[in-house]
């Protein structure tokens, strides 16, 4: 026999249900604006923009996208990444991702595929300072996050810049590594406690400027580059910052940070 409940039990269930309505009102209230939405499904196929960027996605100036991402930020629907001058935006998580899905499902509306206007050469691989950008890098990236080497990860001030317009993430997060993500690394040959021996971040995301989608900074993408240039899976091109990898490069690049069999 069940008994009595605790005479503010009701009280308390029916205070949690207000402020949870009163919660999703004001969610959906942020939603709801035109330029907001408009800003808000930008930013669902995963890559960060600028608020200048975003001022011109939802149709308004570049004053009155800053208090729409200001109100953005406050409801927590959105991130916003900083390095230096630049600011970039994007959503503050999945969730935030799979709620603005169902509604566009609700809505009936495709939205737009991200068009970056970086040149090709750049945008395939580049170096970022010391480290590796591009789609070859972010590639990398996901499959090493995928395969869940990258484990925990701890507060940062401060970012990775790297040169020409890729930004290091800061305040975000620096990278930690897991067991499999430990095994993975040395069996590829790199020697992770030189690197933590080095004065600056050991591993970190560093935002793409080209795919606006994370790449790996810090001394384990400097490493990651001198592994590939050594092994001949990347070469530098003359005078320039783009990286010449050839499609068996690649392979051999993914294939060497792949799981052991």
């Amino acid at each position: 026999m069940l008994g009595p409940r605790h005479p503010h039990f009701a009280r308390d269930h029916i205070m949690d249900a207000h402020n949870a309505d009163n919660h999703l009102a004001r969610i959906a209230g942020a939603i709801a604006e035109p330029a907001r939405a408009r800003m808000l499904c930008c930013l669902l196929d995963g890559h960060a923009r600028t608020s200048t960027e975003l001022s011109v996605v939802g149709e308004v100036s570049p004053s009155t996208a800053s208090a729409h991402l200001a109100r953005l930020r406050d409801e927590r629907l959105i991130d916003m990444v900083a390095q230096g001058k630049h600011r970039y935006y994007t959503l503050a998580s999945a969730d935030v991702g799979a709620a603005l899905e169902a509604l566009l499902v609700v809505a009936g509306l495709p939205r737009p595929a991200f068009q970056p206007n970086t040149p090709d050469r750049l945008r395939h691989a580049r170096t970022c300072y010391d480290h590796m950008a591009g789609t070859v890098a972010v590639a990398l990236h996901d499959q090493i996050a995928a395969q869940g080497w990258l484990a925990g990860t701890a507060a940062s001030e401060a970012g990775t810049g790297g040169g020409g317009g890729d930004v290091g993430i800061g305040g975000a997060a620096e990278y930690a590594l897991s067991a499999a993500g430990e095994a993975g690394f040395a069996r590829a040959g790199i020697d992770l406690a030189a690197l933590r021996k080095l004065r600056r971040r050991f591993a970190c995301p560093c935002l793409d400027w080209s795919e606006r989608r994370p790449h790996i900074g810090g001394a384990l993408g400097a490493a990651l580059l001198q592994l590939a240039l050594r092994r001949g899976w990347v070469e530098r091109e003359l005078d320039s910052r783009a990286l010449a990898v050839a499609a068996k490069g690649q392979r051999q690049l993914l294939a060497a940070f792949a799981p052991a069999d």
